[in-house]
């Protein structure tokens, strides 16, 4: 199953990187934003924050990350996987002696592949059209990649388990991407988050990526930058929680819902 699924993997990003359109889309997203933001609020050396302050490239660059990852997991899975399953695509799949482990493993790692570069790409602009500083210690970048991988894991999960909630591959997208706009408003990425009304930063909680961002924070800000947050500290261990609840959630409902098939296909 795990070489079948490699050799998925391999299939997926062949078939991801030819819909030029959408990959152009979803790695341009966070740049474009991240440019539009830290321009307009960042005029005439405006910061966040008590002074010195920090730079809104470099404040807004965590919540880029953390939205990147969603748009490269949930929405791209939860999209995709309804059209395929609309094109009739998954039913002819399950009809070969293809794993349905190593499907999954497949656009996971599809989505471990994509969201990389994409990321990759995001950092690299940051660093150089916009002076961000990048990490500089270990510990800051072990905290990078566990949240990273648990982020990109538990949103690659709920993709899956969001895909059956479509009626249709062509209303995939309006049915998912307000879904992914409304979390953006509300969790810190397109504002700071502690201005934001307390019931809109208590429902952000809930969901997971409020906690990617504010883990991505915890990265690409200085220390001093922890007593900003609303509860005074970067939180890793609540993070590690919500995001690995989420990440159960999706299996388990994504196991009981998962459709191979048209609703119309019985």
């Amino acid at each position: 199953m795990l070489r079948l699924g490699v050799a998925r993997s391999l299939l997926e990003l062949r078939m991801y990187f030819r819909e030029r359109d959408a990959v152009v889309f979803v790695f341009a997203y966070p740049i474009i934003m991240l440019a539009i933001f830290a321009t307009v609020f960042g005029q005439d050396g405006a910061t966040v924050g008590p002074p010195p302050g920090i730079p809104f490239a470099q404040y807004f660059l965590p919540g880029m990350v953390a939205t990147g990852v969603m748009l490269s997991s949930f929405q791209s899975l939860a999209i995709s996987i309804s059209v395929e399953r609309d094109e009739g695509g998954l039913k002819r799949l399950r009809g070969t002696p293809l794993p349905a482990v190593s499907y999954f493993l497949g656009k996971v790692g599809q989505v471990l592949a994509s969201s990389l570069v994409q990321t990759a790409l995001l950092l690299l602009v940051a660093a150089v059209l916009f002076s961000v500083p990048m990490p500089s210690t270990a510990s800051a970048w072990t905290t990078f990649a566990w949240v990273y991988l648990l982020g990109t894991a538990t949103g690659s999960v709920l993709g899956v388990a969001f895909s059956s909630v479509p009626r249709s591959g062509r209303s995939s997208s309006a049915v998912v991407i307000p879904v992914v706009l409304v979390l953006q408003f509300i969790s810190g990425v397109f504002f700071v988050f502690q201005d934001l009304p307390p019931w809109m930063q208590n429902l952000a909680s809930v969901f997971p990526l409020k906690w990617m961002a504010q883990g991505m924070r915890s990265v690409f800000l200085p220390p001093s930058a922890e007593s900003w947050e609303v509860s005074g500290s970067w939180q890793h261990g609540a993070t590690a929680a919500v995001l690995g609840a989420w990440l159960v959630v999706g299996l388990v409902v994504g196991t009981r819902t998962f459709r191979w098939m048209r609703r119309d296909d019985g």
